[in-house]
């Protein structure tokens, strides 16, 4: 297995990277011998179906949203694989002494017997009904949130009531303590506060054919699930602004510009399909993909609540990361450099421009940080194939390594016509450098042991 690790990172040296998978590895694959969890009930015991059920709902509940932007959607998606992971009482393999800003979580009562798939089913049921209300969600769905947690705990025949009614209060719980958390992370008060964007050459404004206004300018502000997730992540400087053709910057404008005259279907499909909105927006794209995953490997409860709280935490941290770096720069978008400088003053792009600056890639970062979670509990699956938009009649897109669907998702928006390569290259090596960053972070369970 050692072996195995140091190929797929290139680093035969480095110790840390030994533990940080090998800890992973241990956790999903451990024996009742060995077991992290709390007394002899190992989750890998139980099915994945309540977390299956629970992502189905909450990728329609993201696409039906209002009020909450796409990526703010990356909010929730956290918090709730976080309420399954911490339900299912990790013991030392908790991240509880890891997380940004919690001060602790409740604990089972020892020596007495949980179900797992009722707690999970409590404190997803618990999370969702307390973040989503009617001023962010239709009366249909936020109805199914009851329904579906009703339906699933109906079919709970092999505990007693004592236990089926003690493992709902702890799911419940955690559930709580970690909404409360999340009300603290200061998005609320970030995405409230006024903002006007600097004005001057190669600086971002609102852009055709909204001209909405910027999105998230003080997101960067927010705090991440876990401290440091972004040290020494940032991207440098985009290339210097110049109008002058023959310069670096005009040239990555004008690839992008010449590649967008000739777009082959492949190319316009491939933009499409990581367009996401109109869609299930790009947290519940990548909610699908965990899904799909976790179908296609079989994976039981416990691996499905790991990868459920670590996806989304490199999802939540990348995106923090990135509207940081972004609002640092604010730089120009496609649009508007080419129909002011090269002078095509009807162009447009494939994919409508989003309303914030352009350096770096969202995509790219939240994509990479997130394939960099599956690649640490994966590893390498073989060919996985997307299948999130058939519903749309999208062609399916398939992929060799999970890296490989980061690079997919960022390099696609190049095609889409609203970022420029450079951005997207700045972007991925953000993204890993954000994954890799929490991945150290939370293989470090020292303090839990304490």
């Amino acid at each position: 297995m050692k072996q195995f690790l140091l190929k797929l990172h290139g680093q035969p040296n480095n110790p840390v990277l030994i533990f940080l998978f090998s800890t992973i590895v241990c956790f999903t694959a451990c024996r009742k011998s060995d077991d992290p969890f709390r007394g002899n009930n190992n989750p890998a015991f139980y099915s994945a179906d309540v977390i299956d059920k629970w992502m189905t709902l909450e990728i329609r509940m993201y696409k039906d949203a209002t009020g909450i932007g796409n990526g703010a959607l990356a909010r929730p998606f956290v918090y709730s694989g976080i309420s399954a992971y911490e339900s299912l009482d990790p013991g030392l393999a908790s991240w509880k002494n890891k997380y940004n800003g919690l001060p602790g979580l409740p604990e089972t009562e020892k020596f007495k017997r949980y179900d797992w798939s009722a707690s999970v089913n409590a404190s997803l049921a618990e999370f969702n009904r307390s973040f989503f209300t009617p001023a962010n969600l239709n009366a249909t769905d936020l109805a199914a949130i009851d329904s579906l947690e009703n339906a699933i705990y109906s079919t709970f025949s092999n505990d007693g009531t004592e236990v089926l009614n003690r493992s709902v209060v702890f799911g419940k719980s955690i559930a709580d303590a970690v909404f409360a958390w999340s009300l603290t992370d200061r998005y609320i008060q970030n995405n409230a506060m006024p903002y006007t964007p600097p004005v001057g050459p190669g600086l971002w404004v609102p852009t055709p054919p909204a001209f909405a206004p910027p999105q998230g300018p003080f997101w960067g502000n927010n705090r991440p699930i876990i401290a440091g997730s972004d040290d020494n992540a940032q991207s440098g400087p985009p290339i210097p602004y110049s109008e002058v053709p023959g310069s670096d910057f005009y040239k990555e404008v004008n690839d992008l510009y010449q590649a967008s005259k000739v777009l082959t279907p492949d190319q316009k499909n491939w933009a499409i399909f990581w367009r996401d909105i109109p869609g299930v927006t790009t947290p519940g794209h990548w909610m699908s993909i965990i899904q799909q995953i976790i179908r296609q490997t079989h994976s039981r409860l416990d691996k499905a609540a790991l990868t459920y709280a670590l996806v989304g935490i490199c999802l939540n941290d990348g995106v923090i990361s990135v509207f940081k770096t972004k609002y640092i720069y604010n730089q120009v978008r496609p649009i508007t450099y080419i129909r002011n400088v090269i002078g095509d003053a009807t162009w447009l792009s494939l994919l409508t421009t989003s309303a914030h600056p352009e350096y770096p890639s969202a995509h790219s970062v939240a994509s990479a940080a997130a394939s960099e979670a599956l690649t640490a509990i994966y590893g390498n699956i073989g060919p996985f194939t997307d299948h999130t938009w058939d519903y749309l009649g999208f062609p399916a897109r398939t992929f060799n390594t999970f890296r490989d669907i980061g690079i997919d998702a960022g390099n696609s928006r190049f095609y889409g016509g609203i970022h420029y390569q450079p951005s997207i290259d700045s972007g991925l090596k953000q993204g890993r450098t954000i994954g890799t960053n929490i991945l150290f972070r939370l293989a470090q369970f020292e303090d839990s042991k304490k």
